[in-house]
């Protein structure tokens, strides 16, 4: 079942958002060779309770961080490590989530780590836009398969893969509600889009082909080639004038 939120508690959804806005921001000026995804990890955690926040992702199904921490060919759940130091030329999708007041938050985005590649660079270039078109097909009488077709074309017209597996989905007072967001699909088909509908919109797209591996932990999730792979993630309220990003700063509302 879909929960459709009102316009009341969309506005109550704006502080968990920000929370995680925030601490994804500030976790993210500390990427840099040298660091340890721990550390980062253990960065987020302080930083979502001294918001008055909860870590959403601490316990959940038994993870045991507060971020997820993916670098390289790594697309999704990498647990934080001591063992995993950041070089230079890196990249590292960092995933964050907080509750507040019983409500979740939860965005993710992909950081070089010093100076990276053309190829690295052009990938997260792609993620994003793909992300922002994502958003843009949020809006009132669209379909979810207009949101997973506007992101799938930018990615496969640059010739990367869309991960099929992992896919967005629905979010509110549970990280996870219904429906789920596939990242590609087509025009005018699928659940169609309503006010009061929130979702998380998260693009995986991999340089090389949208075939993934798990790897023995349970969580950490790879590309089936090795090759690298980004993540761009936003919670999106659809309202009757549009989408709306709840992840976000106060002054860094990007217009859709």
């Amino acid at each position: 079942m879909i929960i459709r939120k009102s316009p009341a508690e969309i506005e109550a959804m704006k502080e968990a958002g920000r929370v995680s806005a925030k601490v994804l921001r500030e976790v993210g000026a500390q990427v840099r060779p040298g660091v340890s995804t721990l550390e980062l990890d253990e960065l987020a955690e302080t930083l979502i309770r001294a918001e008055g926040g909860i870590p959403a992702f601490k316990g959940y199904g038994g993870f045991p961080g507060s971020i997820c921490a993916s670098v390289n060919e790594q697309i999704v759940h990498g647990i934080p490590s001591a063992g995993v130091v950041l070089q230079e030329g890196d990249i590292i999708s960092i995933d964050t989530g907080a509750i507040v007041d019983g409500w979740v938050g939860d965005n993710a985005w992909t950081y070089a780590v010093g100076r990276i590649s053309p190829e690295k660079k052009r990938l997260l270039e792609v993620t994003e836009q793909c992300m922002w078109a994502g958003v843009d097909a949020a809006r009132p009488g669209n379909r979810l398969g207009d949101i997973g077709h506007a992101v799938q074309s930018i990615a496969e017209a640059a010739g990367f893969g869309v991960v099929r597996e992992y896919v967005g989905h629905g979010i509110g007072r549970d990280m996870h509600e219904e429906p789920n967001v596939p990242n590609f699909g087509r025009k005018h088909t699928g659940v169609r889009l309503e006010p009061g509908m929130v979702l998380a919109i998260e693009p995986m797209i991999n340089q090389g082909t949208y075939k993934t591996r798990q790897m023995p932990d349970g969580w950490l999730v790879c590309t089936r080639d090795g090759l690298p792979s980004a993540h761009f993630e936003k919670t999106v309220a659809i309202t009757e004038d549009g989408p709306v990003v709840l992840t976000c700063e106060e002054g860094h509302r990007r217009p859709v």
